[in-house]
């Protein structure tokens, strides 16, 4: 019997196709996790406080995407972004769902009056529940097209939690076999945002597998491991950085530096944090990433950028 001899491209292509591509957040799981994982790293990270107070605006999330009905595109919008190749719920369209006010609201006043949090929180809470809605529409457009110079980074975190549970609910009603592949791999494929961070995963069938990490729908996406997930560059352009274990910077866990590193490149000299589930099952792409700021000092140090930011902690310029 002939046997057929694959050329490298057509056994890469064979790979591909036997990858499940997309991975849709669970919305019964994504922000209880999250916040669980929070509260694991807060007691030894460098911003335990702020991880805390992190980890309550997902218990709000959690409670708030409970009661959350997403309406989803009609077949004639998602034949028009098909075959326009463009995200089907594209977060930077200006367009959102009027119910994600009501989310917002809820959110405040989750977390408006707990006393574990300084009186500060409340005012800022106040200040979101009174200032105009111009003010509020604004700051959300700014966050969703990462406008960092007009963003209020006090009020920010409770704002994009809103427009978090929105588009995670749009995106958990999708079916991921369905979803079609934008050419541009360094963007979600469902809502158009950049990712995070990106996580090597664990668990079959994903297992040995990248998937970068939405920051605002949290659909995942596989990439190939070892290119860079900003401008596409291998081999020995990508290298790895991680806080070895005699660090005083305990934010990366208990199981040691391997379970988080910096992927970095030297043709665009950025970076994104990579996660290691095979490392410590329970981490989790967002709050790991916010928890190894001692990380983002190291790789800033040695001149490297972030490639995108972590939607809960808004710098003034991360260009």
């Amino acid at each position: 019997m002939a046997q057929r001899i694959l050329e490298p491209g057509q056994i890469e292509t064979l790979a591909q196709r036997s990858i499940p591509h997309i991975r849709l957040p669970v919305r019964a799981q994504l922000f209880a996790r999250r916040a669980a994982r929070l509260r694991e790293l807060a007691p030894v990270a460098a911003i335990g406080d702020y991880l805390q107070f992190i980890a309550a605006i997902a218990d709000a999330q959690h409670a708030a995407l409970k009661g959350f009905a997403a309406t989803m595109p009609d077949q004639l919008q998602l034949d028009s972004a098909a075959g326009n190749g463009m995200p089907p719920i594209l977060g930077a369209s200006g367009a959102r769902p009027p119910e994600w006010r009501d989310v917002l609201d809820t959110i405040c006043a989750e977390i408006s009056g707990k006393d574990e949090f300084p009186p500060g929180v409340d005012a800022i809470v106040a200040r979101i529940q009174h200032a105009p809605e111009q003010w509020i529409q604004a700051q959300a457009d700014a966050m969703l097209a990462a406008r960092h110079a007009v963003i209020d980074q006090a009020a920010a975190p409770m704002i994009m939690a809103a427009l978090q549970v929105c588009w995670a609910a749009l995106a958990s009603g999708f079916v991921a076999d369905n979803v079609t592949a934008l050419d541009v791999a360094g963007v979600c494929p469902l809502c158009g945002s950049l990712p995070v961070a990106s996580m090597i995963c664990a668990n079959s069938p994903y297992q040995g597998y990248r998937y970068l990490h939405c920051g605002l729908c949290a659909t995942e996406w596989h990439m190939v491991r070892a290119l860079c997930s900003h401008c596409g560059a291998s081999g020995k352009s990508v290298g790895y950085h991680y806080l070895d274990s005699d660090s005083k910077d305990k934010s990366i866990g208990t199981q040691g530096a391997d379970a988080v590193r910096a992927e970095s490149c030297e043709q665009c000299r950025s970076y994104r944090k990579i996660v290691y589930q095979e490392k410590y099952p329970d981490v989790e792409p967002l709050a790991d990433d916010l928890a190894s700021l001692a990380l983002d000092l190291l790789l800033c140090e040695h001149g490297y950028h972030r490639a995108s930011g972590n939607p809960m902690l808004w710098q003034p310029d991360e260009s």
